[in-house]
């Protein structure tokens, strides 16, 4: 008999484990590192294993996770690409050196090379010409982007030499390195954009995009780490991945061939530090039998070889007593529960709180008070704690329990479907809701109001000289006069502050209002199309799903944003006050009639410009922007992430595509 506690963790378990499958394999945006991940899916197996009648064909401890996407068309591979068992212990490699040792009655050499930390691909040569490359995706087939890779100057179009099959495939680790991941993250700052989160994302990204353009510019590079094939030359890993060297592919020159388990040891012990000299990343090392033939006698398992194994480094790690929880509340009602922790010193400093993200988080760490917990830092701002050490946990001891009420103004959370975490629905009256809704408004990327910040609009909510957004512009210089901290010159900055945000532009405005969900871009999307807030004001869900980068999510909390009569008069003070609430007309800005009577359609993302000044660029040129392709389209402009239904569609329309590039040079003309 099955205990209900065990089955309900291993649902919950997989739950987890497939939703960050999908956002690291199909969105390439991780929330966890690969340690908490791996430790995750350890937990799983282990309690299929214990009970093997919970074992499910669809768990994902019986597949491998997939990149593929619907832009690509999906080839099966000819051998699957199968991952590696991984490791984070010396122990763990003792056993997987036993276990070769009893299989082989020959000796064997291991091979030792770092594991590249980017997105993997396929590569097959055909007399000696690349003739298509693919992801790894499920491992049985992938994504074909062959043209994509035949952009990265590292691999090789065609090889050097005469000693090569007719066929065969080589594999590799598609990364960007670290100095042209930095260039572009300071030029998508510089444009306003969102940056990349860290260099495996960006590659795996680009490489998925549409634009073959983009991924030429982005500069990225391969390490190629396996070949396989018929009639290969030579008979061991180490000396064929020399030639695959000779033939013109890039091969690190970190490769090691090991004799003993010491030496093994030595060189992970050695890289620990070395690797962050390297101008790429790597997070972990990769050990492989030499030999083919003894390879081949070791077999596989289902889904790994059994003859290599990979060594995966630790991001910084400590043990310390959590205190307590307590619970944040955003200024869209949000709640983030937080750990309160004895000091304890990690990645050179000093920690005392930890994110605990969610009740969903909260729960499977299954947290007792009084737990001692190991907390992880790694690239993390904010550390997390990634377990529980249980063998340290006070006797009857109570697991904590997610609460049921705001903490600050004690009215009933709710949780949306699909969405993680818990709401205050009290936006008119929640205080920490109030304050944020207030602070945001002011804060650079919205209205850029100087002289209100935080501690100052504090201030202002403590002497009742502000509720809400629209309290700003009825403030004077003699009320702000009257408040400690503020002097005169002081107070002349605020009012005068206050008195320009009324020329910050409509989508500024749009932004400031922090309706949940519209952030930076989705405001200024909104603002070029619907050009006036009354228009947006009176949209219907299924006319704001029509525009670009608006789902159904946002589309809803645009209209319950709306619905509100509060929200209403708001909006009706901001008028009064002599707020920017249109955008500004393009009617004798005209720079060139090159587009005159052009229907143009813009998709994805661009690196020079914002959606909205291409759409300015687009009107001052004559055009006509639209959201839709239709036969009346003249012209899409692709940027990255452009979505592969408008593609497909334009092309089956034969409608004119343009890349960023091409229309600069085309207005310029």
């Amino acid at each position: 008999m099955i205990p209900k506690e065990v089955a309900a963790r291993v649902k919950k378990l997989r739950e987890t484990i497939n939703r960050h499958n999908h956002l690291y394999y199909v969105e390439a945006k991780p929330e966890i590192s690969d340690f908490e991940f791996d430790s995750l899916l350890s937990d799983l197996e282990a309690l299929e294993k214990k009970y093997p009648e919970l074992i499910d064909s669809t768990s994902p401890t019986q597949r491998v996770g997939s990149d593929i996407s619907q832009g690509f068309e999906q080839v099966q591979h000819k051998t699957p690409m199968l991952s590696l068992g991984n490791t984070y212990s010396f122990e763990e490699i003792t056993e997987f050196h036993n276990r070769i040792a009893k299989a082989l009655a020959t000796p064997w050499q291991y091979v030792c090379e770092l594991k590249y930390d980017g997105t993997a691909i396929g590569i097959t040569y055909k007399n000696g010409r690349l003739h298509r490359a693919v992801t790894r995706g499920d491992g049985t087939q992938g994504d074909d982007v062959t043209a994509n890779v035949k952009t990265i100057r590292s691999i090789p179009l065609v090889l050097n030499g005469n000693d090569f099959p007719d066929e065969f495939e080589v594999r590799g680790e598609i990364f960007m390195p670290h100095a042209v991941f930095n260039e572009i993250n300071e030029k998508r700052l510089r444009n306003g954009e969102q940056p990349f989160a860290n260099p495996r994302n960006a590659a795996a990204g680009t490489l998925k995009q549409l634009n073959p353009k983009v991924v030429a510019e982005r500069k990225l590079d391969c390490l190629v780490y396996y070949v396989l094939g018929d009639n290969l030359p030579l008979n061991n890993h180490y000396e064929k991945l020399q030639k695959a060297k000779e033939w013109g592919f890039k091969i690190p020159n970190s490769i090691k061939h090991c004799n003993t388990l010491n030496e093994v040891f030595d060189f992970i012990s050695h890289w620990e530090s070395e690797r962050e000299k390297l101008p790429y990343d790597t997070d972990g090392v990769v050990i492989k039998v030499n030999r083919f033939d003894q390879q081949e006698q070791l077999g596989f398992t289902a889904k790994i070889p059994r003859w290599a194994i990979a060594y995966k480094y630790k991001t910084e790690q400590a043990s310390t007593k959590l205190l307590s929880v307590t619970y944040q509340v955003g200024r869209t009602g949000a709640i983030t529960p937080v750990a309160n922790l004895a000091p304890v010193q990690l990645a050179g400093t000093t920690v005392r709180r930890a994110s605990l993200h969610n009740a969903d988080q909260i729960e499977l760490l299954n947290l007792h008070v009084g737990d001692t917990v190991f907390v992880e830092k790694g690239g993390e701002i904010i550390p997390k704690i990634i377990g529980v050490d249980t063998t340290l946990r006070p006797i009857n001891s109570e697991p904590y329990k997610y609460i049921t009420h705001c903490p600050e103004c004690s009215t009933e959370l709710v949780r949306l479907d699909g969405e993680a975490k818990h709401y205050c629905p009290n936006q008119a009256g929640c205080p920490p809701q109030l304050k944020g809704r207030v602070i945001h408004f002011t804060s650079r990327k919205a209205m850029n109001i100087d002289g209100l910040g935080e501690e100052t609009i504090e201030l202002l909510f403590a002497n009742n000289l502000v509720h809400d957004i629209a309290d700003l512009y009825d403030l004077t210089y003699e009320q702000l006069l009257k408040l400690d901290r503020f002097a005169q010159k002081s107070a002349e900055n605020a009012i005068n502050g206050i008195e320009k945000s009324k020329q910050m532009p409509f989508p500024k405005v749009l932004f400031g209002l922090g309706i949940r969900y519209v952030g930076e871009t989705t405001a200024r999307t909104l603002a070029t199309h619907f050009d006036l807030l009354s228009k947006l004001k009176q949209a219907t869900f299924d006319e704001l799903i029509l525009v670009d980068e608006v789902g159904e999510r946002i589309a809803q909390s645009i209209v319950d944003f709306f619905a509100s009569q509060k929200n209403i008069e708001l909006i009706d003070r901001l008028a009064k006050a002599g707020l920017t609430l249109e955008m500004e007309t393009a009617e004798g800005n005209t720079k060139s009639n090159i587009l005159n009577g052009q229907s143009v359609v813009i998709s994805g993302k661009f690196s020079s410009v914002s959606r909205d000044e291409l759409k300015e660029l687009i009107v001052k040129h004559g055009g006509k922007n639209t959201s839709a392709i239709s036969k009346s389209t003249n012209l899409l402009i692709a940027g990255e992430n452009m979505g592969p239904a408008k593609l497909k569609k334009a092309t089956e329309l034969g409608i004119k595509i343009i890349s960023e590039n091409d229309f600069f040079t085309l207005i310029k003309s």
